[in-house]
């Protein structure tokens, strides 16, 4: 496991990180977490273009689920800061989608509880003094 921390002064440097970290992943499971406003949907949209999406991200928070086909995979963008009992997951049939081969970005990851697998990689946001403070921890890696 590694943990890597990060001081992000701005959006476009939140934007520029998340792009960086998208060329880097597969099909993993990344878990996105902070208060409303840490940057979670800014972090998102950075690896969504890190990839080479160009359109618009949008937070998921009513829909629940963004999807985004680029052609060469999938990406599914997951926002779960509206449910209430993590059963509501099966009417968009949580576990087919986490089985599925795309890479999963979830915002709200707590309020699924145990519905979820263990992520791949854990990502906290919190603001500082008008930047974002990003910790996270790479479950993929081994050693110390």
């Amino acid at each position: 496991m590694k943990t890597t921390t990060v001081e992000l002064p701005d959006a476009d440097a939140t934007l520029d990180w998340g792009a960086a970290l998208g060329i880097e992943l597969g099909n993993e499971l990344v878990y996105l977490r902070g208060e409303l406003g840490a940057g979670k949907t800014t972090l998102a949209r950075g690896i969504l273009r890190g990839l080479g999406h160009t359109g618009p991200v949008k937070s998921p928070t009513y829909t629940l689920l963004e999807p985004y086909d680029l052609g060469h995979r999938e990406i599914l963008h997951f926002d779960f800061y509206r449910i209430v009992d993590p059963e509501e997951l099966e009417f968009i049939g949580i576990d087919d989608l986490m089985g599925s081969a795309a890479l999963k970005l979830i915002e709200w990851p707590e309020r699924a509880r145990d519905r979820l697998p263990d992520p791949d990689l854990d990502i906290w946001l919190q603001e500082i003094s008008g930047g974002r403070l990003l910790e996270m921890v790479d479950h993929r890696s081994s050693g110390p």
